[in-house]
């Protein structure tokens, strides 16, 4: 398995589009597992969980890790073809997949008891920031060291990647992406019917 690997095809955008691909990807990506394993892990049928590693195995990211034979059958282990996949933001496949995501997180608003009026417009210019505030791409110098850190766990690597961007960008990088940052939340708010209650404990 790679470390890491740069998606630009825009397909690839469409399949991670798909929540259950990228649970699918997501569990592959912790160990080798079978189809019937991760169809009992996201309580769907085998046949649905072929469709989706069919389809990830076509656009490289999915592969078969061995095969293990069982009795008179044949066990395929699939993993993740990397342990970090980096979307390539500002390819036209890409800003899609994030227009989704960011469609579904404003529309699930309403379910936190946050009642706010999402339209096209707002979810453009919510895509837009997170585009420019994105930090750091396959292109950072520290990308490809960070990965190779065996003993650091996945989630650690994405924090510490955070925290070179941070100290490595220059005061003017910072200040864009905090002005960014405040806008994001400016545009947010706005979309309120009214004032969210405070988050602090009385």
């Amino acid at each position: 398995m790679r470390s890491f690997k740069v998606i630009r095809d825009p397909a690839a955008f469409e399949l991670l589009a798909d929540e259950t691909r990228r649970r699918v990807i997501y569990l592959l990506r912790a160990k080798e597992m079978t189809v019937a394993q991760i169809a009992e892990e996201l309580k769907l049928t085998p046949q649905a969980i072929y469709h989706h590693i069919r389809k990830l195995k076509d656009a490289d990211m999915v592969e078969v890790a061995r095969e293990e034979r069982v009795d008179h059958f044949i066990e395929t282990y699939y993993q993740a073809t990397a342990e970090m996949f980096n979307l390539a933001h500002g390819q036209a496949g890409s800003t899609k997949v994030l227009e989704q995501e960011v469609q579904e997180a404003l529309g699930a608003l309403d379910k936190l008891g946050l009642k706010a009026d999402v339209d096209a417009a707002t979810v453009s210019r919510v895509v837009d920031l997170i585009k420019r505030m994105k930090e750091p791409d396959a292109n950072s110098p520290w990308m490809e060291k960070v990965n190779e850190l065996s003993e650091v766990s996945y989630l650690g690597k994405q924090e510490l990647l955070e925290f070179t961007y941070l100290m490595s960008i220059s005061d003017h990088e910072f200040e864009e992406f905090l002005k960014c940052y405040r806008e994001l939340r400016k545009t947010l708010r706005a979309t309120l019917r009214e004032p969210p209650a405070s988050s602090k404990k009385r």
